[in-house]
């Protein structure tokens, strides 16, 4: 069992200082996917970055502006191109004068596809950080660490002074992360998690919901849980299912019927890991109304 942290304590629009280098106002966007609101971290004092801006909100920006007055913003970092994460960067830039970093959407939206977290793909950073970087200011250092799987532009930024890293949407101490191919993929999101893993942080800031203070066994628990989903789906195929939307109510009965189709891209995103890697098979490309079976 993953030993999800859900407590948090904040009101929204009030910045809360919660680390000595980390302030955090939480946008009122409360959601399915975006828990009690987007997390917006302010870090430093006197010059400083503001990580995930978040949503297109006129009052959330205002408590942004209301919380940095009189220091100067030199840089806005986003995790990913989500309509929860970047798209109050531009105003905020503009309001500021800061430069944007971030990577670029990889992967264009295909024709059709269902969004469950409304995309904003025209996001574009003033400065890319797709393959890493070091990015310096008035007492603190930031590292963008790529961590495709999520999305395919997905990065986390890791503050060096505090051992501490910004997950965004990665790793998620309230729920697990949804990942919708083609956008999402599961191989590379297996892979972000090893490199985190490995990194040994002493805390994760995720944009939504609350930090996570016992990194290691939790990001174990998160690795155990996609194998466990993955041996369900082989079960599933096993058993002669072959249908990714019939599997779904089995598989996630214990979770709320709005999250159903979300969970129907998480297991295609595992579906397609399995043809990927020759375990199963289907006609054509992997999709949500393809007929699989196992190899």
């Amino acid at each position: 069992m993953i030993p999800y942290v859900r407590d948090i304590a904040f009101e929204y629009g009030v910045c809360d200082q919660v680390s000595p280098l980390i302030r955090r106002v939480v946008a009122n966007n409360p959601g399915p996917f975006t828990y009690l609101g987007t997390g917006t971290y302010i870090v430093g004092r006197g010059e400083v970055a503001v990580i995930d801006p978040g949503p297109d909100m006129a009052d959330h920006l205002k408590a942004i502006l209301g919380a940095v007055a009189g220091e100067r913003v030199s840089h806005i970092l986003v995790t990913h191109h989500h309509s929860d994460h970047s798209p109050l960067a531009r105003d905020l830039a503009a309001a500021t004068g800061a430069a944007i970093y971030g990577c670029a959407v990889k992967i264009p939206s295909v024709e059709g596809e269902i969004k469950l977290e409304a995309g904003h793909d025209n996001f574009a950073p003033d400065i890319s950080v797709c393959g890493g970087a070091v990015i310096e200011g008035a007492g603190w250092t930031m590292e963008a660490i790529p961590t495709p799987g999520h999305t395919s532009n997905h990065i986390c930024y890791a503050l060096r002074q505090e051992n501490a890293l910004f997950s965004g949407d990665h790793i998620m101490g309230w729920s697990t992360t949804v990942v919708t191919p083609p956008d999402g993929d599961m191989g590379e999101y297996l892979a972000s998690l090893a490199l985190i893993r490995a990194r040994g942080f002493a805390t994760l800031w995720p944009t939504h919901g609350p930090p996570v203070t016992d990194v290691s066994p939790f990001i174990d628990a998160y690795i155990a849980h996609r194998q466990d989903r993955e041996r369900q789906i082989v079960a599933e195929l096993a058993a002669g299912e072959s249908r990714i939307k019939a599997m779904v109510p089995r598989l996630y009965a214990a979770v709320d019927p709005r999250l159903w189709p979300a969970a129907a891209h998480s297991v295609l995103a595992h579906m397609a890991l399995l043809v990927k890697t020759g375990r199963a098979a289907c006609e054509g490309p992997p999709g949500l109304e393809s007929d699989y079976r196992l190899i």
